[in-house]
C-alpha cells in the first residue's frame, strides 16, 4: 500500500479537485441494526483474500465460520496475475455472493495494476450496449476481464441451482473496484438479475459518466474506514469520480451515510481526507465493525 501511495504522488494525485456543488441530502447516522447488517458481507469480502481451495471447500477459518451456511459454487485466481475470486449462495441472505480479492502488497503485479491511472472505454463484448463516453481505470478493467466469463458462468449456475435472481458482489480495495465493475457487467449480462455491490476501502473506478450510470442501474454501498487514503484515489484531478452510496466510519466509530457522489462533508471520506498526506494507510484494512480484512 505504501508503494501505491508513492506512485500516486508521482501522478500528482495528492490534492483532489473539488467537484461542482450539488444539492445534497443530510448526513445520517446508521442504527446499530443497520451497521450489523453489513457484517456478513464484510466477512465475505475478507474471505476474498483466502486461497481458492479453501473457499471452494468453505474451510477458510473465521471468515468462513462467520457465514457457516454458505454454499460454494466455484472459485479461482492465483493471487498474482489474477486476483482470487469465489461464487456461492447464502441461504440466510437469499442471495448469490460474488467476492474478489483485494490488493496483496506482498505481490508485485496487483500493485502495478493499481498504479495504472488511465481512463479507457469498456469492452463492448463484456459490457454490451454501454455508452462510449463511459470510461474506467484501465488496470481495474483488465483485472475484472481476467475473471469475468468464469464469474458469469458460476453466477448463472448458482442462480439456476438455488432459484434466485438476487446477486451481491463484494470486495475490498482492488477487490472492491473489481466488484463494482462486476456489478455493471452482471447487470448487463443477466437481465433477470437484481445486482447490488458492497465494497470496502474501494478506490475510484471510473469517470463521471460511469458514476452516473452506476447510480441509475446498480445498488451500491461503499464503506470507508476513518482516514483510509485509498478511497480518494485516483484523484478527481484525473477525471475519476465515485458513485453514490458511501458509508463512512468516523473517528468515533459511528457509521454515517454520505449521500451523493464524493460528498465533501467533513463526516465523509473526501471531507476528512483532503489529500493522501492526511490519510492513514493503517485504516485501510479496518476494522469494519470489528472485522479486520484479510485471511
Amino acid at each position: 500500500m505504501l508503494l501505491w501511495i508513492s506512485l500516486s504522488l508521482l501522478y500528482a494525485v495528492v490534492y483532489a479537485f473539488p467537484s461542482p456543488l450539488r444539492q445534497r441530502d443530510s448526513i445520517t447516522t446508521l442504527s446499530d441494526s443497520e451497521v450489523e447488517a453489513f457484517k456478513p458481507y464484510t466477512y465475505y469480502a475478507s474471505a476474498g483474500y483466502c486461497e481458492p481451495s479453501t473457499t471452494l471447500a468453505w474451510d477458510c477459518g473465521s471468515n468462513c465460520e462467520a457465514n457457516s451456511a454458505f454454499e460454494p459454487v466455484a472459485s479461482g485466481g492465483d493471487g498474482d496475475s489474477v486476483q482470487y475470486w469465489y461464487v456461492g449462495y447464502d441461504p440466510d441472505l437469499e442471495t448469490v455472493i460474488v467476492a474478489h480479492q483485494g490488493t496483496d502488497t506482498s505481490k508485485l503485479l496487483p500493485i502495478i495494476t493499481d498504479a495504472d491511472f488511465f481512463l479507457t472505454e469498456l469492452d463492448a463484448d463484456l459490457f454490451p450496449g454501454i455508452n462510449s463516453d463511459i470510461e474506467v481505470h484501465s488496470g481495474f478493467k483488465e483485472s475484472q476481464a481476467d475473471t469475468a466469463t468464469d464469474v458469469l458462468a458460476a453466477v448463472t449456475s448458482a442462480m439456476s441451482t438455488y432459484s434466485t435472481s438476487t446477486v451481491t458482489v463484494v470486495g475490498h480495495s482492488l477487490g472492491g473496484a473489481i466488484a463494482l465493475l462486476d456489478g455493471v457487467y452482471l447487470t448487463l449480462q443477466l437481465s433477470s438479475a437484481s445486482v447490488s455491490v458492497i465494497s470496502y476501502g474501494m478506490p475510484r473506478v471510473g469517470n463521471q459518466a460511469f458514476a452516473d450510470w452506476v447510480d441509475e442501474y446498480v445498488t451500491v454501498s461503499h464503506v470507508n474506514n476513518k482516514k483510509d487514503p485509498v478511497p480518494i484515489l485516483p484523484g478527481r484531478f484525473l477525471g475519476f469520480h465515485h458513485c453514490s452510496g458511501e458509508k463512512h466510519i468516523t473517528d468515533s466509530d459511528a457509521w454515517v451515510s454520505c449521500p451523493g457522489q464524493d460528498n465533501d462533508d467533513d463526516q465523509c471520506i473526501v471531507g476528512e481526507v483532503a489529500n493522501i498526506l492526511e490519510g492513514d494507510a493503517d485504516d485501510h484494512s479496518g476494522p469494519y465493525d470489528g472485522v479486520t480484512i484479510g485471511c
